[in-house]
């Protein structure tokens, strides 16, 4: 019953392409990333280890991490260790990256130690991309949530939700940045 698609021998040898390169197109957003982080002058932007050490164990270049950073935020990946098995097993990464895989402590750390200069790099960022015309708007309103359950009228719940709702009663709206690449409206979260 050879009825079903199957799928090629996995001992066999294939002429897949040599270059790494070739697997990206032109058009993804990961070249653009490349692009926007080897512009960047990361010393001036508050990136710690910038300059290499001279003793001790060689460290990631800060670039190679803010790509890291960059792709996960992009992609909705915000844990370090998701980061580090996508940066072994996802071709635009590997791309991204050289082939480099950080593991999850690596890219925590360079969360917690570089901290302004990844709010300056956003910045820079989300400048650029609304330079380029890249955002579209999406209006996002607030409404108030009920709360069930019984409330006293000392409770901290109580006056948490009594300093929200001149906000949702207001009727305010902000607007917020559509993600690259994406043709419906911004998700509220």
């Amino acid at each position: 019953m050879k009825r079903f698609i199957e799928g090629e021998e996995r001992r066999q040898v294939s002429l897949l392409p040599k270059c790494l390169d070739d697997y990206i197109a032109e058009d993804n957003p990961v070249r653009a990333v490349e692009a926007f982080v080897n512009e960047l002058r990361l010393a001036e932007l508050g990136f710690e280890g910038t300059e290499p050490a001279t003793t001790g164990r060689p460290s990631y270049h800060p670039a190679v991490l803010l790509k890291i950073y960059i792709y996960g935020y992009l992609n909705r990946i915000p844990s370090s260790r998701r980061l580090e098995r996508e940066a072994q097993r996802n071709v635009e990464l590997m791309w991204l990256t050289g082939r480099l895989a950080p593991d999850f402590q690596a890219i925590a750390d360079f969360r917690r130690d570089n901290g302004t200069g990844i709010r300056n790099v956003c910045r820079r960022f989300v400048v650029l991309c609304r330079d380029l015309k890249l955002f579209s708007q999406a209006i996002v309103g607030h409404r108030q949530q009920q709360i069930q359950g019984r409330q006293q009228p000392g409770s901290q719940l109580y006056a948490r939700q009594d300093r929200q709702a001149p906000a949702a009663d207001r009727g305010e709206h902000r607007t917020l940045p559509r993600r690259l690449g994406d043709g419906g409206p911004h998700p509220a979260s």
